[in-house]
């Protein structure tokens, strides 16, 4: 049996992306009743907000879900209790070290699941004692590994490092996409962009409807000096792109971002002076579809490839 599918006790090995101010009850509720694991995004969310979304996703689906926190959040205490209280089965982290947070998960029957951008940290994650590790290439939407790592180099690399069941994501989106991470090593795929801009995200309909525009090129990394992140090519964009061209420091690269940026732009709608992060593959998504109809096409684009690999004798040597 797929060991993400087993781990989590999910039907497909497809976990969606715990995104800020994109991953609210709904989306989270829609992915785990379509067969994956969805994922509450505790970055965008103050301890009693989530704790109010894991009850409405426990009250939309009788699956498992569960929540990604990211580990540099200032309120990270108040969550993990909350999730700790509230039974939530699986939480994801990121951006940090899951040293200090892995062992009291487990200790409290949570599985643990933690995103890296290189093999290193990889091999870290499986002495920690995590459950399963995500390998992330810089495909990805919002804050990236520095290495800048594609997700097709990644992927044998952390599977030739660590023997834990293997996630790969960045730039995944399609059943096709699956397939090939499969045959790299992986066991299951994180999936962010796609859902970013379902029917049941919670980012505002502007967000959604600009990302099905996007064509290739029209996402960049940037802020490299402060924490790598892909955003789409903006007013904001361009202002911090002309900013570090002129060799701005951290400083001034922070007074130029300011708070709420992200919420301004995902959530609220503001397209031309927020942080709109969406990943490379946003240049496939034409339009906003409800997660049951993005699910049965990946499961369905999955097996016909595994199928057509398995027939054809191009394939043949």
């Amino acid at each position: 049996m797929n060991r993400i599918c087993e781990l989590f006790s999910i039907r497909y090995p497809v976990i969606q992306g715990g995104m800020v101010w994109c991953s609210g009850w709904r989306l989270a509720a829609a992915v785990s009743n379509s067969g994956g694991l969805g994922l509450l995004g505790a970055g965008s969310m103050h301890p009693e907000t989530l704790r109010e979304h894991i009850r409405k996703t426990r009250e939309s689906t009788s699956f498992p879900f569960g929540v990604n926190v990211p580990l540099m959040y200032p309120e990270i205490e108040a969550i993990m209790e909350i999730i700790a209280l509230e039974k939530v089965p699986v939480v994801f982290t990121s951006a940090g070290s899951p040293a200090k947070w892995t062992p009291w998960l487990k200790e409290r029957g949570i599985k643990v699941a933690h995103v890296v951008s290189n093999s290193v940290f990889a091999v870290k994650c499986e002495q920690t004692g995590v459950d399963a590790v995500v390998a992330e290439g810089f495909e990805a939407g919002g804050h990236n590994g520095r290495e800048e790592t594609t997700t097709l180099t990644l992927i044998p690399q952390v599977r030739k490092s660590v023997s834990l069941p293997l996630i790969a994501a960045g730039g995944i989106g399609s059943g096709n996409a699956m397939m090939a991470a499969m045959a790299l090593g992986a066991e299951g795929v994180q999936i962010g962009s796609l859902f970013a801009a379902s029917g049941e995200s919670s980012a505002h309909p502007g967000f959604k409807n600009l990302v099905t525009t996007l064509r290739e090129g029209d996402t960049q990394l940037v802020l490299k000096k402060l924490a790598p992140v892909r955003l789409i090519k903006n007013s904001f964009f361009r202002r911090v792109q002309d900013a570090e061209s002129a060799g701005a420091g951290k400083e001034e690269l922070l007074a130029i971002l300011g708070k709420g940026r992200a919420k301004m732009g995902i959530f609220e709608g503001d397209l031309e002076e927020g942080e709109l992060e969406i990943g490379q593959v946003s240049a496939m998504i034409n339009q906003v579809e409800p997660v049951s109809v993005i699910m049965k096409r990946i499961i369905e684009e999955y097996l016909a490839c595994r199928e057509h690999l398995s027939l054809d004798d191009k394939y043949s040597f």
